[in-house]
C-alpha cells in the first residue's frame, strides 16, 4: 500500500480585517485553512493574532488564495466579490452582499455566469435556535405560520459608516436584514413592505425601526430593530404563531442556559455589536463549514447567493417605504 499525500491546506484569503473578520477566524482554524489577509488597516494586528500572511493589496491575496472572505465595510463588497469570481476564486460575502438590489442580483448572476460560488454569510440561519425554529415549521409543528414577531437589540457599532446611511443602509439594512431574511426563511416569499422609524432626538445614534412584511401566502412579519447607546445589551427575540401552535424564544432568558459569575459578567461586558455565541455551538463556524462542504460535495448550503440577493431587495423596498409612507411591493 503507497502512502497519500495528506490533502493540501485550503487557502482562504479574508480581505477586511475589522471586527467581523474575528467572529469568522476560529471557523476558518476549525477548518485548518492557511490564512491571508489585506486590509485597508489592521491586517498586521490580525496576522499576529491568526498566523494568517499579510497581502500589500488584493490582486497579490487572490493569486494566493482558493477561497476569498470578504469582511469589509459594505460599500466594497461588490468590487471585491466582482474580482474575486473573476479571479476563478469562491467567495464568503458578509451581509448585505450590496446595498442595492440591481447589484445584489448582478452579483448572483455574475457568479453563475464565471461557475463560482457566492455565500452569502446571513449567518442567524446558523443559531441553533432559528435553525430549530425552521426545522418545526417545515415539520408542521405550529401549522401554517401566520404571525411572526421577530426582534433584534444592539448598541450602534463603533465605527463610523455604520451611523451614515448611505454607508451602511441604517439599521434596515445593516442589522434588521438578519430578521428580514429569518422571516422569509420561515414564511416565504414577501409581496409588500411597510417600515417605520424612530430616532431619539437627544442622540440621533439611538433608533428603533419597524418592518412589516405581508408574505405571499397571507402571513405577517414584524421585524423590530433597536440600536441603543453604548453598552445597550445585545439581545434577540422571535415569537412564531400558526394555526396549529406557537414558538418562542429570548436570548435574554433562555432556560436551556445557566450563567455562571465569568459568563454573566462577559454578557454584561460586551460590545453590544455581535451576540455573545460562547454558550452555543459558533453559528459563525458552522456557516463557514457549511460553505466549505457544500462546495466540495456540490450540494445547496442553507442560504443561497439568490436568497442574499432577495433579502437586499425586501431590505431596499423597507428603506424606500420609511422614505415615502407608503406600502411597498416587493
Amino acid at each position: 500500500m503507497s502512502l497519500q499525500e495528506p490533502p493540501a491546506a485550503l487557502r482562504v484569503g479574508i480581505v477586511g480585517t475589522g471586527g467581523i473578520s474575528r467572529a469568522h477566524l476560529p471557523g476558518w482554524q476549525r477548518l485548518g485553512a492557511e490564512l491571508h489577509c489585506t486590509s485597508l488597516e489592521g491586517a498586521e494586528d490580525f496576522a499576529a493574532e491568526s498566523g494568517a500572511r499579510v497581502h500589500a493589496d488584493l490582486e497579490s491575496l487572490l493569486a494566493a488564495v482558493d477561497i476569498v472572505d470578504v469582511c469589509t465595510p459594505t460599500p466594497a463588497h461588490p468590487e471585491i466579490v466582482r474580482a474575486a469570481l473573476d479571479a476563478g476564486k469562491d467567495v464568503v460575502c458578509e451581509k448585505p452582499i450590496a446595498l442595492e438590489p440591481e447589484v445584489a442580483r448582478d452579483l448572483v448572476a455574475h457568479a453563475e455566469r464565471v461557475g463560482r460560488r457566492l455565500f452569502p454569510a446571513h449567518v442567524v440561519r446558523f443559531f441553533p435556535q432559528y435553525a430549530a425554529a425552521k426545522r418545526a415549521i417545515d415539520a408542521g409543528r405550529i401549522g401554517t405560520p401566520a404571525v411572526l414577531r421577530l426582534e433584534r437589540t444592539g448598541s450602534l457599532p463603533d465605527r463610523a459608516w455604520y451611523a451614515d446611511e448611505t454607508l451602511s443602509g441604517g439599521i434596515v439594512m445593516d442589522q434588521m436584514i438578519h430578521d428580514i431574511d429569518q422571516a422569509l426563511w420561515l414564511a416565504g416569499p414577501a409581496e409588500r413592505v411597510f417600515a417605520q422609524q424612530s430616532v431619539a432626538a437627544s442622540d440621533s445614534a439611538v433608533r428603533t425601526a419597524h418592518v412589516v412584511l405581508t408574505h405571499a401566502s397571507g402571513a405577517l412579519s414584524h421585524c423590530r430593530g433597536f440600536w441603543g447607546p453604548a453598552g445597550t445589551a445585545f439581545r434577540y427575540t422571535f415569537d412564531l404563531a400558526g394555526d396549529g401552535g406557537r414558538l418562542q424564544y429570548d436570548s435574554a432568558g433562555d432556560p436551556g442556559i445557566m450563567f455562571d459569575q465569568v459568563a454573566q459578567a462577559r454578557q454584561d461586558t460586551g460590545d453590544g455589536f455581535l451576540p455573545d455565541v460562547s454558550t452555543m455551538e459558533d453559528p459563525y463556524a458552522a456557516e463557514l463549514v457549511e460553505f466549505v462542504r457544500t462546495r466540495a460535495d456540490g450540494s445547496t448550503p442553507r442560504v443561497t447567493a439568490a436568497d442574499g440577493a432577495v433579502a437586499v431587495q425586501v431590505a431596499a423596498a423597507a428603506l424606500e417605504s420609511l422614505r415615502t409612507g407608503r406600502s411597498i411591493a416587493c
